[in-house]
Formats: C-alpha cells, structure tokens, sequence
C-alpha cells in the first residue's frame, strides 16, 4: 500500500474572548491536521503541535520536505518512514518544528495501519489495559484584568471545572510569584477535596519557583508543571529535590534522545510528553517505555483539536499500569475547559469528553473503531482552512 499524497489543513477562528498564559495572550484558535492518502484508498489522520504561524511554517515543512520523501513508500512502512524523514532532517533540527510536523505524518501513518486491519490504534499498540480513563479539566487562563479580578475568576471556575464532575482542576499562574501564590490559595480553596495542579509554562527563575513551591506545599497541590525553563535542567534537579509537590514537565522536550538527558537528570516526578511534537505514535512509544524505565509515571500533555484527544485517548489505553498492582497509579486525559471547536465540532461523530465527564463520574470511554477511531467532518475542514 503506497504513500500518494501527504496534504496539511491548517484551520483558524477567533476565539470568544481573549485568553493567555505565562508567555503571551491569544485570540485566536489554530488546529493543524495532517491528511495522509494510499494507492489503496484508505486515508490517515494526524496533528502536528503548534498554533498560529508555527502551524503554518509546519504546514511548509510538512507538503514541502517531508512529502516529497515519503511518497511512494510503503504506508505500512511507518518505523522506515519515520527514521529515513529524521536521518534526513536531522542536520537542520533534532528538535523543534521539523519533528512537529514528522509527528502529525507519523500519527496518520498510525491511523492507516489501524484502518488497514481494522482495529483501534491501541489493539496494534498491544492492547487496552483500561478502556476508559479519568479526565482532569484545566482553564483558570489568565486575562488583561487585576489581580483581585483573577482571585475572584479562578475561584470561581476551579470550582465550576471540579462541578462539570472532573475529579480534578488545572490552573496557569503568571502573573508574578506573590501574586500567583494568591491565585493557588483561592483555587485550593475552591476545590475542596479534589486535586488541583499549577501550570507556570517556564515562567520563573528557579528561586521564584521555590517560592511559589513552598506555597503548593502547604496547599498540597498535586504537581507543579514546567516551572522553569525546560533548558534548565539542573533547576528542575534541585526543585524535585527541595520540594513535596510533584514536579512535571517534558511537553516542548522532542525525540527519544532529548527525553533521555530529561529523565536522566532525574528532575521530574511526573512526564508530560506532547504525542503530536516529539515525533509521533512512535516516537512516543519509545519515550514512554524511557520513563517507565526510569520509574517516572506518564500524564500524556493533551492541546489541540479531536484528532490529538483522539490520538491521546489510544495511548492512555494501552499505556501499561506503573508499578503495577492492585491499585496501580493510574494516567489521567488533560481537556481544556476553553471554548474549542476543533475538538467538540469537527469529528463525524463527536467524542463529548464534558458530556463523558458529567455521565460517567469524570471518565471517559476510549474509541474502539480502526485506527485512531474518529473520522474528521471535511465539509467543517473546509469552513475552517486557511492553508
């Protein structure tokens, strides 16, 4: 079964409201799928992480370099194809974009093999160890308003999130060490007995991030996620060192080879590995089997549109238990609460994570058709596409 065509969507809207993080505020909603097709006729779907102009620079790399390399190959091929793509790009990016976009091609490849044999991508994977897996719901994104104004908004939709019936809620700080310490104490607040987790997306020094540590010490948050620079490997040392919260991270770490040094410098007690930027499906299999040697428990970092919750929901599936037992520790799906109809609009047939959450006591049923188990509506493609 032959490659013919390898083709990117890059789909755009404006957002509601205007929303952000540690690092910037955005407007706009960006979703970039990749559309894979065979001489057989059967077509494979993939993403590639990245919003805005990196989904389009990634669209460039994908129809551009990576295409002409792999049209013609065996669709089956996916391990060939994904190592002769990387040896070929690895003089101009071992990390970063360039393997964004391999990533999407390699989960449509993934989908394909699935379709092929007609059965869910964890089945080729080696099987389900759970066939629904709990969901937390993180929001709480910061907006151009006081800091009383956020105290008052957090508390209110961490407890609205823990509502929806998620058995746990993710919030972004940002705004400033003392400042966000406050934004922690009314979130802890609010969600009463459940967990809740902060997301700095590298905004602290290491000092300030001990400050804000101690805080979630005392508050008994469940992790603190990226926060320091992911280059500052050492800082991430000395924070799983110096304090109780778990520390996690990995989401902008790419390839086998970057995920070693990570997990190597023992710096985290929680991986968070993005499927569709560090190199795909399998890539991913190899780095999750990396952290479950080194004993470090995986929570997949999920953003983007219904074929990345798709993708990450056959992952969890098949995701072996760690350390195993009666009551193993167990994975978790990250669903953003924001407004997103990449996810909720653009299937056939809608997964309804929130609609799962609220019925089924914050869990969530992993797809059993072939492949990924989803199918994209190409008329809503088309309304959306800006290249």
């Amino acid at each position: 079964m032959k490659i013919t065509g390898i083709m990117s969507h890059v789909l755009d809207c404006a957002m509601p409201e205007e929303l952000g993080y540690s690092q910037q505020y955005y407007a706009r909603r960006t979703a970039h799928l990749v559309e894979v097709t065979t001489d057989e006729g059967l077509t494979g779907w993939g993403e590639c992480f990245g919003p805005g102009s990196v989904a389009l620079a990634n669209k460039g790399i994908v129809e551009r370099v990576i295409a002409p390399m792999a049209v013609g190959m065996d669709a089956l091929d996916r391990d060939v194809v994904w190592h002769r793509v990387y040896n070929l790009l690895r003089d101009h990016g071992q990390k970063g974009m360039p393997i964004q976009a391999l990533s999407g091609v390699d989960i449509a490849l993934w989908d394909i093999a699935g379709k092929a044999v007609g059965l869910p991508v964890h089945k080729l994977i080696g099987g389900a160890h759970r066939m629904d897996v709990a969901a937390y719901g993180y929001g709480m994104m910061l907006k151009r308003e006081s800091v009383e104004d956020h105290v008052a908004r957090f508390a209110d939709e961490a407890a609205a999130i823990i509502g929806m019936g998620f058995g746990a809620a993710k919030m972004k700080t940002g705004l400033g060490p003392r400042e966000d310490v406050r934004l922690c104490e009314a979130v802890a607040k609010a969600v009463g007995e459940a967990r809740f987790m902060v997301d700095a997306n590298h905004c602290y020094t290491t000092s300030d991030a001990f400050y804000v540590g101690q805080a979630l010490d005392e508050l008994g948050a469940y992790w603190f996620e990226e926060p320091v620079a992911p280059e500052d490997l050492e800082g991430y040392r000395e924070l799983r060192a110096g304090l109780k919260v778990n520390i996690s991270g990995g989401e902008v770490e790419f390839t086998r080879w970057g995920w070693r040094r990570l997990l190597e410098n023992r710096g985290l007690d929680i991986a968070q590995p993005e499927v569709c930027a560090l190199g795909g499906i399998s890539e991913y299999l190899r780095v999750l089997a990396l952290a479950h040697a080194h004993f470090t428990p995986v929570v997949n970092h999920v953003w983007g549109s219904a074929v990345s919750v798709a993708t990450n929901l056959q992952l969890l599936a098949a995701m072996p238990p760690i350390p195993g037992g009666l009551h193993p520790w167990e994975p978790m799906l990250e669903f953003d609460t924001t407004e997103n109809r990449f996810r909720d609009l653009l299937l056939l047939e809608p997964l309804d994570i929130q609609g799962q959450v609220a019925r089924n006591g914050g869990r969530v049923a992993i797809p059993t058709g072939p492949g990924l188990g989803v199918e994209p509506d190409r008329d809503f493609i088309r309304q959306y596409e800006i290249a």
